[in-house]
């Protein structure tokens, strides 16, 4: 088990390094040239200083409630009350799954889709094909395959210790329990593993990549949020972005966070996990500010890049919604047993799912 838990921090170190990569991709889009300066060529009043002071409240106000949709699950834990084994902690679980359901379908695809199919990119080859439908496909099933590998290889690691513990030559000591050969200065003694206790190191790994995996996707599209909301000059466009941005980063911290709960990382994990959803938004803006002067967002690299990073975001947010947080629980025997707790959780799940629909009015 020691040595499962190993490879398994490996991993996640090797995803933190990922993540910290995928920040610094976006900032492609500063490749382009903005010719126009500070023209109103599409009626709109441009006005830098009060769109600065927009951007830095944007900063202040998405970092605080990034930091506490995410923290507030982890938290949680240490409360009877909000135990992610509870059953409000399960309804909490269903309205962060909608509201990342939403968040792919209703926010991130329907942007994948104007970026890909606008007039501005030539028409072979990018309106011959559906590239926005064929990359978000792509992207979920290369998040099965890894949420799969993933799973089994850790699964198996465990099992191994179990099969090896059994052929050990120990006797039979009843049904669910495996015996463990374990040796001693004198002589040698006997332990025993509970199938049921390697169940739950299984599912505890399956928890720890779910919610890497989930981190990946959130932070692919915050990051480019970011970058749109910083590299504007329009307080107009930008003023009711503030707002929405706030509770949806909040929203999506709370799932998140549920995840990580589930997940029990060790307190640097979970630290770490947090600091980089907190910090994608803001530091997303940040880099907007810096490139404002050459960013054009009608550019075909700027719309390419942000359309294939939206898409494929869009297909891991989709995914991890359906299989890993809906599919799971909702076909769970405790909730078919519980009709009170049926009915909460699909009451919670249509909630998040139309309150972050409704922010797609202003965002």
């Amino acid at each position: 088990m020691k040595t499962t838990m190993r490879k398994c921090w490996v991993v996640e170190k090797v995803v933190l390094v990922g993540l910290l990569l995928l920040l610094l991709i976006p900032s492609l889009v500063a490749a382009e040239c903005k010719c126009g300066g500070d023209e109103e060529d599409d009626g709109e009043v441009h006005d830098k200083k009060l769109a600065l002071k927009y951007k830095l409240a944007a900063i202040a106000s998405i970092l605080v409630a990034s930091a506490i949709g995410v923290s507030l699950p982890v938290v949680g834990r240490r409360i009877p009350a909000l135990s992610p084994e509870g059953s409000f902690f399960f309804m909490v679980k269903a309205f962060a799954a909608g509201v990342i359901l939403a968040t792919g379908f209703i926010h991130v695809l329907p942007d994948a889709f104007e970026n890909l199919t606008s007039d501005k990119l030539s028409k072979h080859p990018w309106r011959d094909f559906p590239f926005c439908g064929f990359v978000a496909m792509v992207a979920a099933i290369g998040t099965l395959m890894v949420d799969s590998f993933a799973t089994s290889y850790f699964s198996g690691r465990s099992g191994e210790k179990v099969t090896a513990g059994h052929e050990a030559g120990d006797a039979e000591v009843g049904p669910g329990v495996v015996p463990v050969h374990t040796h001693a200065t004198h002589g040698h003694a006997h332990g025993h593993v509970s199938v049921t206790d390697t169940d739950s190191s299984s599912q505890l790994l399956r928890h720890r990549v779910i919610s890497q995996v989930l981190e990946l996707g959130i932070i692919v599209h915050s990051v480019i949020i970011g970058i749109a909301l910083g590299a504007s000059d329009t307080p107009k466009t930008i003023k009711p972005l503030v707002a929405a941005l706030t509770f949806h980063q909040f929203f999506e911290g709370m799932g998140l966070g549920g995840c990580i709960a589930q997940a029990k990382f060790k307190s640097q994990s979970v630290a770490i996990m947090a600091l980089f959803f907190s910090l994608t938004t803001p530091l997303g803006i940040v880099i907007g500010i810096g490139i404002t002067n050459r960013y054009d967002e009608d550019s075909p690299k700027v719309l390419i890049i942000e359309g294939i990073f939206n898409s494929a975001s869009a297909g891991i947010l989709i995914y991890m919604a359906l299989v890993d947080l809906l599919a799971a629980d909702f076909m769970s025997p405790r909730m078919h047993k519980n009709p009170k707790l049926q009915f909460g959780a699909n009451t919670s799940l249509l909630l998040g799912a139309g309150l972050m629909s409704m922010l797609a009015k202003w965002a």
